[in-house]
């Protein structure tokens, strides 16, 4: 991919699991975009001029101002980029659907999970016990299913993918660190 495709494209985003995922992606295949911090801590997604092409006022964003193109939400972000940069396999093959089969995990069990985790635990301490606990049990089988997937292998999928990105921010799971 030419980096000529990735000019104007600006992201919105803010130190969080989800926000960390594009900023990954667009540092591990050394392209170059506009940054802009929208600090959630401060209310920053509140704002007018944010919410006028973030109607759900959520980060990540990216906005392209070449042809107005903008897209919320971190998945069809990070599934919108690894089309264009051509880093995720062909649909047709055994190797894209189990990319998707992992992906479809870490959005339909990971990321919700780690999220109600957070909240209960971060947020709302000793005030739901059995929240806290259902998730923080819940989190931990996924963060073993994890480990076991990655105990003979280096990524998730094979190769460095779509996968891992969207996977590795926020986890402590041990066999991650060796990518660091």
């Amino acid at each position: 991919m030419d980096e000529e495709e990735f000019k104007g494209i600006d992201l919105y985003t803010w130190a969080t699991p989800n926000g960390r995922k594009v900023s990954i992606m667009w540092r591990s295949w050394n392209y170059l975009i506009g940054f802009f911090p929208i600090d959630i801590t401060k209310g920053d997604q509140m704002d007018p001029e944010f919410i006028a092409f973030s109607p759900n006022n959520k980060i990540p964003e990216i906005y392209r101002s070449r042809n107005r193109y903008q897209d919320d939400g971190v998945r069809r972000i990070l599934m919108y980029l690894a089309k264009k940069t051509r880093q995720t396999h062909s649909p047709l093959g055994d190797k894209f659907w189990k990319q998707m089969e992992w992906l479809m995990f870490q959005m339909g069990h990971i990321g919700p999970m780690l999220g109600q985790t957070h909240h209960f635990v971060k947020f709302n301490p000793g005030k739901a016990p059995y929240a806290e606990e259902r998730y923080s049990k819940e989190n931990a089988r996924l963060y073993q299913v994890l480990e076991n997937r990655l105990q003979e292998r280096d990524y998730i999928v094979d190769d460095y993918s779509i996968v891992d990105i969207a996977t590795w921010p926020g986890y402590p799971v041990t066999n991650f660190k060796r990518w660091i």
